[in-house]
């Protein structure tokens, strides 16, 4: 799978974690235990720190960038969609974004709540716990998410990962 150091900066992924032969992993980057990342996902480290929690998903063909000044956080137990777009954001524990989306520069989704799919959560935007952030630009509809919503998904792509850690070859 392609990891690669940059520099000096190199990529500490637990060894619990899945990362899937066609992510790419560079530089600065961090992955917490029972942490997934799936195809095509590229988390590059080369400007600031990206930190992934434990029980994380990183779907395919999700970007994630930092800054040299703003780090991008996802927290424990977070589902983050196929295609998506993070880039000097922070990402709670126990939250979700949608397919497609896209959450700028100080973006602060707080725990327990949900980015829908193709929103676009512009600069300095603060999406509240229980709060759903919908639309281009995202507009917040607070108190709209249930913690047993997100939970689901968490022990799905935990299993998920520990079953292609176990069962995928490839055949060519």
């Amino acid at each position: 799978m392609p990891i690669y150091a940059l520099f000096d900066k190199v990529p500490a992924i637990h060894e619990s974690a899945y990362v899937h032969p066609m992510a790419t992993i560079i530089g600065d980057v961090t992955i917490g235990a029972h942490s997934t990342i799936w195809p095509g996902a590229v988390l590059r480290g080369d400007y600031g720190h990206i930190a992934i929690g434990e029980q994380s998903s990183i779907q395919d063909g999700t970007v994630i960038h930092a800054t040299e000044v703003l780090s991008t956080t996802v927290g424990n137990r977070c589902t983050v969609g196929h295609i998506v777009h993070l880039e000097g954001c922070f990402i709670s524990d126990d939250s979700l974004v949608g397919s497609g989306a896209v959450v700028l520069h100080r973006v602060k989704v707080e725990s327990f709540a949900v980015v829908g799919a193709n929103a676009v959560v512009t600069a300095d935007t603060i999406v509240p716990s229980y709060a759903m952030a919908l639309g281009i630009p995202a507009k917040i509809y607070p108190n709209r998410v249930a913690p047993q919503d997100l939970s689901d998904a968490v022990g799905l792509y935990v299993a998920n990962g520990e079953r292609y850690a176990r069962g995928l070859r490839r055949i060519d």
